[in-house]
């Protein structure tokens, strides 16, 4: 991890974009509460009373209601409409067989700065924002800036329904409670008090917070996006398996940072690359089945567990990959 400044910014539930992600993943869910083999691909554009869905779905369920799923999730008052079909046969002919339901790079972190083993600016926005949601369920924006030696630079904090004088003293008791010290330099709602939030004030769409939903911004991540994949699509299963291969390493090998790569073909079970990087020194990993049907029995990955993940991150929650 780089000594400079760093900085994370965490998003609440009622995000445009992650209540595009919660929905995605409630349609997931809904569909492996019926059929544990269902291959879902949703993805969702919400905004000024407007819901889309739209993706490829082959399931044996016959009683997932999606517009439901939307009005739990955004509103009565939202308009609905879907356009979903099956999973294209040629895609679907290499998952058949075991392979991969597409190509790409997974990016696994750990980290030994945090309990949660994330980097301490990712947790501490994280936390910040949980803690305002807490008692004002609206949308909102927290952000921590770290000094170089660990201190904190900047709180930046924009919460919808929240004066200013307020959610100051939120962010002060989150201070104290947490004995952060530092420069401390204050962004309380830096652009006013705002009441318009949520779909009556912007758009969202699926997968669009991707470094929230991952490790920050000091740490790469591969580019797929996780809400409304099934667990046969590695951009969500592989990214898991990548987390929990970087935690067992980082355990067992009392390391101080560990990070994993791994790389696919569309339609092949092995992986192309299987890199871990334990405190700067890459070797290849061992020990693990990382195949698409190995991590999806070893995570137990086809459970109607999404929805939560889609809410703050992906990471840290004691799911199966961060135990």
């Amino acid at each position: 991890m780089t000594s400079f400044y760093r900085t994370a910014e965490s998003v609440s539930p009622k995000h445009p974009d992650k209540l595009c992600d919660q929905i995605s993943d409630g349609i997931l869910d809904a569909y492996l509460a019926q059929d544990p083999d269902a291959r879902v691909a949703a993805e969702t554009c919400g905004g000024h009373g407007v819901v889309f869905v739209t993706g490829e779905i082959t399931s044996t369920a016959n009683d997932v209601n999606i517009e439901e799923i939307v009005h739990r999730i955004a509103g009565e008052d939202i308009e609905v409409h879907t356009k979903v079909v099956k999973q294209s046969p040629e895609i679907a002919q290499g998952v058949d067989t075991g392979g991969a339901g597409d190509q790409g790079i997974m990016i696994g972190y750990a980290c030994d700065e945090t309990p949660e083993m994330l980097p301490l600016e990712v947790v501490l926005s994280r936390q910040l924002n949980e803690a305002i949601f807490k008692k004002y369920p609206y949308d909102g924006k927290t952000q921590i800036t770290l000094a170089p030696d660990g201190s904190v630079e900047s709180v930046v904090a924009s919460f919808q329904n929240v004066d200013k004088e307020t959610l100051k003293n939120e962010v002060m008791q989150f201070v104290k409670e947490h004995n952060l010290t530092g420069k401390l330099e204050m962004h309380i709602n830096p652009a006013g008090d705002w009441q318009q939030g949520g779909f009556d004030a912007d758009t969202g769409l699926t997968g669009r917070k991707l470094i929230v939903d991952n490790y920050g911004p000091a740490v790469a991540i591969g580019g797929g996006c996780y809400s409304g994949k099934d667990p046969s699509k590695v951009d969500r299963s592989a990214a898991y398996m990548a987390r929990r291969i970087a935690v067992d390493y980082l355990r067992e090998r009392h390391a101080h940072e560990v990070l994993v790569r791994l790389a696919y073909a569309i339609g092949y079970a092995e992986p192309l690359e299987k890199t871990v990087i334990i405190d700067g020194v890459p070797e290849e990993i061992t020990g693990y089945d990382l195949t698409p049907r190995g991590i999806i029995k070893y995570l137990d990955l086809k459970r109607p567990i999404y929805e939560q993940t889609a809410r703050y991150g992906h990471y840290g929650h004691g799911f199966a990959w961060d135990m």
